[in-house]
């Protein structure tokens, strides 16, 4: 790395990467989710990821460059993780419980993401592509919320 705007680069096509991985291990957790509320979260989560990854090309478009993604290796184990938890349960509500924990953490990986694309955007000056992930950094932080809140629910059921 040579440049902010080459890390800059760098973490587009990681996040890139990322949110498709994403569009992957949704579907299977929204099948593995035995609370309707999270189902139905978890399927409008995956429409946002989509609409997600149309704003991160657009951020390449903004460069003038390919959007090209280079393999997350954070996310990749985070699905993985996720995959190993959500396999192994067989308590429905302990299952939802486990859900939103790992989504939880995919979440935060992003809020982190995304805060620093900003931050990084800002300085560059690229005020256009700071606006725009800026608003998906708010999306982000909206999931996130909704899960906290989801989680007062069902981690009292988990318990039970």
């Amino acid at each position: 790395m040579k440049s902010l705007e080459e890390g800059f680069v760098d973490e587009l096509k990681d996040i890139l990467s990322a949110e498709k991985q994403l569009t992957k291990a949704l579907p299977k957790m929204a099948k593995k989710a035995s609370s309707e509320e999270l189902k139905a979260g978890i399927e409008a989560h995956l429409e946002e990821t989509k609409h997600q990854i149309e704003r991160i090309e657009q951020c390449f478009e903004e460069l003038g460059m390919t959007a090209r993604a280079k393999t997350c290796e954070a996310m990749k184990g985070l699905i993985t993780e996720a995959e190993e938890h959500i396999g192994d349960c067989e308590d429905p509500d302990l299952c939802d419980a486990m859900i939103i924990a790992c989504s939880q953490k995919v979440e935060h990986y992003e809020i982190a993401t995304y805060g620093t694309l900003c931050t990084w955007a800002n300085l560059l000056g690229y005020t256009n592509i700071k606006k725009i992930l800026g608003e998906t950094l708010n999306e982000e932080e909206q999931t996130d919320k909704k899960l906290t809140q989801l989680s007062k629910k069902v981690n009292v059921a988990a318990k039970a």
